[in-house]
């Protein structure tokens, strides 16, 4: 089954935001990315049906095809869609609110409009959260390919698309450890995907973000950091706290002119920022790639 939409895209939206962040993995099973065409083939499995998400981006507007290999709900699709084309959270007020800082007013005047991209789905943002965990990101990469090839599946047109929570929850440790993955991440991600699959632990959007705090650090083996990352990548909440976050605690060093600070001073580095700290982690994982100073 095949459909179209148009998505309005706000002036001045960074095409290669979502560029990036969709194309992290050059062997990845269930994307393809094509900036010179402006672009991204997603796969992923919505109500357990394998469904390709066709975006091609223009200055304006993100012209979508949807193609499902079955009846897929509306909102499901839409939700995906404005997900990885990072629209849920508006890069203005963090913007203007800076504006007189001394640490992020020149790293927002260099990249304008930045956008927090996120995964398709909140399930994705998350098993993406476990797989991460304490790894460096070509290993993380790595798992997540070989993740995506035992428990997604394959959409007709041979394009891999990211499992659901079912799926996962089928799979069994040894699956899992034999492939690289540690006993412990492993026993981390059927956990999850077991109590989520049973219904136990819901995953819904309108949840407000200190329920889903406390839900998913009731799960042995999610943290913090996990929790954070998955509002950040998966709900999309303004406000997420990346102290734990080594790549932030780095920039915020390095914008300071000083040593790595530790979580706690972090922390309180962040809560100056409330209630944009979301924007201020995306700003200081982009300031590495700016030249220090």
């Amino acid at each position: 089954m095949s459909r179209h939409d148009t998505i309005a895209l706000p002036a001045g939206y960074r095409r290669a935001d979502a560029f990036a962040f969709h194309g992290r993995d050059a062997d990845a099973l269930a994307e393809r990315v094509d900036p010179h065409t402006g672009r991204i083939r997603k796969g992923v499995l919505l109500g357990g049906v394998p469904t390709v998400l066709d975006l091609t981006l223009h200055a304006d507007r993100a012209e979508c095809v949807v193609a499902s290999d079955g009846m897929v709900a509306d909102d499901a699709v839409h939700d995906a869609l404005v997900n990885m084309l990072g629209l849920r959270i508006d890069p203005a007020p963090f913007e203007l609110a800076v504006r007189d800082d001394p640490l992020f007013g020149p790293v927002v005047a260099r990249q304008p409009g930045l956008r927090v991209i996120q995964s398709a789905t909140v399930f994705e943002a998350l098993t993406w959260a476990i797989i991460g965990q304490q790894i460096n990101l070509p290993f993380a990469i790595a798992l997540r390919r070989t993740f995506i090839g035992l428990a997604g599946r394959a959409h007709s047109g041979g394009l891999w698309c990211y499992p659901e929570a079912a799926d996962v929850a089928r799979l069994d440790i040894e699956q899992l450890t034999s492939r690289k993955f540690s006993g412990a991440k492993a026993e981390t991600l059927l956990r999850f995907a077991r109590l989520v699959a049973d219904g136990a632990l819901s995953l819904a959007r309108a949840s407000d973000a200190a329920s889903v705090s406390e839900r998913l650090l009731a799960v042995k083996g999610i943290g913090p950091w996990t929790v954070n990352y998955g509002l950040l990548r998966g709900w999309g909440y303004a406000d997420c706290s990346l102290h734990g976050d080594v790549a932030v605690r780095n920039a915020i060093g390095r914008l300071g002119g000083t040593e790595r600070p530790d979580m706690r001073a972090a922390e309180a580095f962040l809560a100056a920022y409330r209630p944009h700290r979301t924007m201020a982690a995306a700003y200081l994982w982009a300031s590495l790639g700016q030249p220090a100073g």
